[in-house]
């Protein structure tokens, strides 16, 4: 009986025990539940979501644990993993984020979300994986993660993070996988990977690292994936490589800096699948060691300074399905057993120096082949029809060699054939009717986006078929082939085309109005061909076309109006043909517009003011055309602008001053026009300016001597008579620069006073002088008239000194005169007339009629002139006592009206 008492209290108090022990968890649960709640719809607040799935199923009248992307523990029902990858959300992640301290896993891969990673993440200790792959996160890697001891996994893979990681990556000490790809992390790497004892993946590919790598890295034998591809690494690969990687399986170190040779330590790496050390500058011998590593699927070596040859141990890698070695300077044959191995999928050996047939039962043994690039090399022989039992072969590259023969028609057995690439070599059509038949085997090949058959001696015709390839051909590159025949009307069908190239043939006809078809159509290259008519309108529905080249044909009439309506033209070349009238007015307002060459036609009309329109333009040529009138001043707006060439038209007008705001102009040639006036001297500011030409023009004045005309010779000056200044001309007559506006005006009212003066002085001398000859006696002595001397411009500026302001006399309206004394004592007054002032030509001219025929023995003689189109100067007798001006109008000097008038008597 007691037993029972006992045992039913103690089942009392274990009840009462339990009931209250269950409401206290439930308390704290509820507690715990609502911080996760409230961190949950924190988030639910930062979120965009397009499709309405976050802010539909995360309500609060469910729990927590039953929202999309949300896991709870069993234990506590509390927030343990976060997975909203590939949901297409964008938004950022809120401090509130930190108190999920239940919190094991991390994933919002594949989405937009942005912005810096709060500090308040570092609470989440129990964190073993975070993966914010693909987003748009920025600022530095966060120094607080070396806290989170518990991270197994951190992937920020393709994001905007930077800063150097420079002591960032220490202290997680139970970190297995570190991908932190495609950022802008710069700086070199410290010596802290001996702090990662687990590390299995170090993939730190394309960002902006710099240095060498820390050779601790090469001590870490768990280590199985180092990447490190596109950064900008230096330094030698150690010998002792992998004498501590034993589970190494990938080595990605290609587009760096790394130099030296290979290291033959590689081949201890005995399980190593990946190596991948393209675009670097190792040199030397590929190490015979990595022929031995049976295990390898790629060996990437291209884009390096190796020599020597491909050994027959190539065959041995039983696993290989990637061999990329182009861009070397590999030499001799290709190993016979590589086209024995069933598991290569890509062979890449271009741009070495290989050489040798290829083998017969080519495409025999190599089933799963499906691309081969064996361009630039010195392969000889033919294609055999062999080569179609590669039947998975995706992409066939072997043009730059010396392959000969047809062209076989086995190619069109090979129906997933994506590229064709024979150009440049020395095909040949064998067929009798001249028809390049291959182009119709190849309507079987359905894939087929790329053809290049050019630079080829096809010596043959289009075939109608040309519009049964492809609906997916998008380049189609037949130029220099010795085509001679139409564009056959059904390449219309060809919907696809991006790019046309068939330049440098003998295509005849017309332009079949087909190409309307070619909507998807952004270059065409019909230049150097015979084609006739006119520019078809049909180009103007071709609304994505962004290069047009048709020159060196013969077309006719107008250029299109309906042009100027295909805004995405950057290059346009219509050079060489017959094209006549003006260009439309709508085709100067294509303002991105980068090339346009209309040279060589019959083009007329004057350059209009909307040339300026063509801000991005940087090459232009419309020479040997037939355009008037002057040069817009517009022209000064094509600041990018690097060649212009006008030679050869009929513009007159000067040359505009606003061209020296063109500053990257490189290539200026105005010759053969009839330009006019002076060079302007601000052209001497155009920094890279290396070519200049106005010869045949009749340009005056002096030739700018600085910036790069210093570099400029008398061929870009010729047929120019009026130009001075340079060393291959006579000196200018005056280097004075032009004056203010101020001083123009005090010269104009100089020169009007000093001409009533002199206008009143004349007047008087003439009334006296026909006064005097009626009283004359017959025998009176007259003086003798003057016996004009000859004299140089050489010894005019001996005497003056250089024309030097220690031997200035005074200066006029038109020029000064200077004091020289020649070597028989004799002393002279030099004028040298200003020819850069307007007016001053007719000036000397005037003057010399005046005082050759005057003679007064107050007045003085006129003893000889020297006169050129740049240079005009009248030689006086000095007058020591000064001059009449000094005496008439200078105090002190002062004259009675009796002894004035005296002076002209």
């Amino acid at each position: 009986m007691q037993r029972t008492y006992f045992l039913f209290v103690a089942a009392l108090l274990l009840l009462h025990f339990i009931t209250t022990s269950s409401a206290s968890a439930s308390v704290a649960n509820n507690q715990n539940n609502t911080v996760d709640l409230n961190a949950l719809l924190a988030f639910k607040s930062t979120i965009f979501d397009p499709q309405r799935i976050i802010p539909t199923n995360w309500s609060t009248s469910t729990s927590v644990c039953n929202w999309i992307g949300i896991t709870c523990n069993a234990r506590h029902h509390r927030v343990a993993a976060i997975d909203l990858s590939y949901m297409g959300i964008a938004g950022t992640i809120p401090p509130q984020l930190g108190n999920l301290s239940f919190l094991v896993r991390l994933n919002v891969m594949n989405n937009s979300f942005h912005g810096h990673l709060p500090t308040e993440l570092s609470h989440l200790r129990r964190l073993k994986y975070i993966n914010l792959e693909d987003n748009a996160f920025e600022g530095e890697l966060p120094s607080w993660l070396g806290g989170l001891t518990a991270l197994q996994y951190l992937s920020f893979r393709d994001n905007g993070f930077s800063g150097s990681l420079s002591g960032r990556l220490s202290n997680f000490t139970n970190l297995e996988t570190i991908r932190l790809g495609f950022n802008f992390f710069t700086g070199n790497l410290s010596e802290e990977f001996s702090a990662l004892p687990k590390l299995t993946v170090l993939d730190i590919q394309h960002n902006q690292l710099v240095g060498p790598l820390p050779w601790d890295l090469f001590n870490l034998s768990s280590l199985q994936i180092i990447s490190f591809t596109n950064n900008s690494l230096l330094g030698y690969l150690p010998a002792y490589i992998c004498d501590h990687l034993p589970q190494l399986k990938g080595l990605y170190l290609s587009w760096n800096y790394f130099e030296g040779e290979i290291p033959s330590g590689i081949g201890e790496c005995s399980i190593l699948q990946v190596l991948s050390l393209s675009y670097n500058k190792f040199r030397g011998y590929i190490p015979k060691e990595i022929w031995n590593l049976t295990t390898l699927t790629q060996i990437i070596l291209g884009g390096n300074d190796l020599t020597g040859i491909i050994p027959q141990e190539v065959g041995n890698l039983s696993k290989l399905e990637v061999l990329h070695m182009g861009e070397n300077r590999l030499r001799g044959p290709i190993p016979l057993k590589l086209f024995n191995s069933s598991t290569v999928r890509l062979i890449a050996l271009t741009e070495n120096d290989l050489s040798g047939e290829l083998p017969s039962t080519i495409g025999a043994f190599l089933p799963n082949l499906e691309e081969l690039y064996l361009e630039g090399n010195e392969f000889t022989g033919t294609i055999l029809t062999s080569i179609s039992n590669a039947s998975r072969l995706r992409m066939l590259h072997l043009g730059m060699n010396h392959f000969t023969g047809a062209i076989p028609h086995s190619l069109g057995n090979m129906r997933l054939l994506e590229q064709i690439a024979i150009w440049q070599n020395n095909f040949s059509e064998d067929s009798l009717s001249k028809e390049l038949s291959f182009i119709t085997s190849l309507s079987n090949c359905k894939h087929l986006r790329r053809l290049w058959i050019g630079k080829n001696p096809l010596n043959g015709f289009l075939p109608k078929s040309i519009g049964n390839l492809s609906s997916s051909l998008q380049s189609f590159h037949a130029s220099s082939c010795e085509i001679k025949s139409e564009i056959p009307s059904s390449i219309g069908n060809l919907s696809n085309l991006v790019e046309l190239f068939f330049e440098n043939n003998s295509l005849t006809g017309l332009i079949p109005t087909t190409i309307k078809w070619f909507l998807k159509l952004q270059r065409i290259d019909l230049s150097d061909n015979q084609i006739l008519g006119a520019i078809p309108s049909e180009f103007c529905n071709l609304l994505n076309l962004g290069e047009l080249r048709l020159g060196q044909n013969m077309f006719s009439g107008m250029v299109p109006s309906c042009l100027g309506n295909v805004t995405t033209l950057r290059y346009v070349y219509l050079n060489s043909n017959n094209l006549s009238s003006v260009i439309p007015t709508s085709f100067w307002s294509l303002r991105d517009i980068l090339e346009l060459d209309m040279s060589g036609n019959y083009l007329t009309g004057s350059l209009p003011a909307e040339i300026g329109n063509f801000k991005a333009l940087v090459y232009l040529n419309l020479s040997n055309n037939q355009y008037l009138g002057r040069i817009p001043s517009t022209i000064g707006a094509l600041q990018d602008l690097q060649e212009l060439s006008l030679e050869r038209n009929k513009l007159q007008g000067l040359i505009p001053d606003s061209m020296k705001n063109m500053l990257q102009l490189r290539h200026l040639d105005l010759s053969f026009n009839n330009l006019e006036g002076e060079i302007p001297n601000s052209l001497q500011v155009l920094p890279d300016l290396q070519y200049f030409n106005v010869s045949y023009n009749r340009l005056r004045g002096p030739i700018p001597h600085g910036g790069p005309f210093a570099n400029f010779t008398n061929l870009s000056f010729l047929s120019n008579e009026a130009l001075c200044g340079a060393p291959w001309l006579q000196p200018c007559a005056s280097t004075f620069e032009h004056e203010s506006r101020t001083k123009r005006i005090v010269m104009i009212v100089l020169l009007t006073s000093g001409s009533v003066i002199l206008a009143l002085v004349i007047s008087i001398f003439l009334m006296r002088l026909k006064l005097r000859k009626k009283t004359l006696a017959p025998n009176q002595n007259l003086l003798p008239m003057a016996t004009f001397e000859r004299a140089s411009f050489h010894e005019l500026r001996q005497i003056t000194n250089g024309f030097s302001e220690s031997n200035l006399l005074g200066s006029g309206s038109f020029g000064s005169v200077y004091k020289g004394i020649r070597e028989n004592g004799m002393v002279w007054a030099i004028k040298v007339f200003d020819l850069q002032l307007e007016g001053a030509f007719k000036s000397f001219d005037r003057e010399c009629e005046v005082l050759s025929c005057l003679r007064h023995r107050n007045l003085t003689r006129v003893i000889t002139a020297c006169s050129s189109l740049d240079f005009k100067a009248l030689v006086l007798e000095y007058m020591p006592n000064g001059s009449l001006e000094k005496w008439l109008h200078v105090n002190p000097h002062v004259l009675s009206v009796r002894q004035s008038l005296a002076i002209f008597s």
